[in-house]
């Protein structure tokens, strides 16, 4: 299915069947190369929690897999984000910046593949986070990042969502090879990116968005 620009769809995270987090995202474009949204500073957002309020990062993976969980709506606080998911690959790419909308470098999230669905009015894309990640300056020069939660988490395979490590650090090295060679997206596209300044930014939850996961 495709999205028309200027809809807005929810942007969800999921953890072995659970929802991990959701965003509201305006659909910047999609076409053949992928699809591009926008998640605006003050959106309404939703993240999984603990039931006193914790998040998985504010405590060891061992002690998060006891618990139980529920979703927490709050505010993104920080600057908006565009986000591309190119076609078929296990990766998305954010464009980071500062208050001033200025950019500030990429971002290489790994992750499966994003699943596309729609119903009863809403739709949406459905991922599934792999944690390792790769933090990329404007230069060019990058790191990877939470390789420590990332080793950490794959010690609990029964309770963990990523099941084949080397496919997550080649899936991440072969996008460091692109981003060496300053291929798009990492060629200056969209580093200069303004919102639609008509786009009302998301104060509420559109109907549904915690609907179950879509089907892989």
């Amino acid at each position: 299915m495709a999205f028309e620009p200027g809809q807005l769809i929810v942007h969800r995270n999921v953890r072995r069947g659970r929802i991990g987090w959701v965003r509201p995202a305006r659909v910047v474009q999609d076409d053949d190369r992928g699809l591009l949204v926008w998640i605006a500073h003050g959106s309404t957002v939703a993240s999984e929690v603990s039931a006193d309020g914790r998040g998985m990062r504010a405590m060891p993976f061992h002690e998060w897999v006891t618990l139980t969980y529920r979703l927490l709506l709050h505010t993104w606080a920080g600057p908006g984000v565009l986000k591309f998911h190119p076609v078929g690959e296990e990766h998305s790419v954010w464009w980071f910046r500062n208050e001033a909308g200025e950019f500030t470098g990429w971002y290489v999230n790994l992750e499966e593949t994003a699943v596309r669905w729609s119903d009863d009015g809403l739709a949406g894309i459905d991922v599934i986070d792999q944690d390792l990640d790769v933090m990329v300056a404007p230069d060019r020069s990058w790191t990877w990042k939470d390789e420590g939660e990332f080793t950490e988490r794959l010690a609990f395979p029964d309770h963990y969502w990523v099941s084949d490590e080397a496919a997550v650090r080649a899936e991440g090295r072969r996008v460091i090879k692109q981003l060496e060679a300053g291929e798009f997206p990492f060629d200056g596209t969209w580093t200069d990116f303004r919102p639609d300044p008509s786009w009302e930014t998301p104060t509420v939850m559109p109907a549904g968005w915690d609907r179950p996961p879509a089907p892989r």
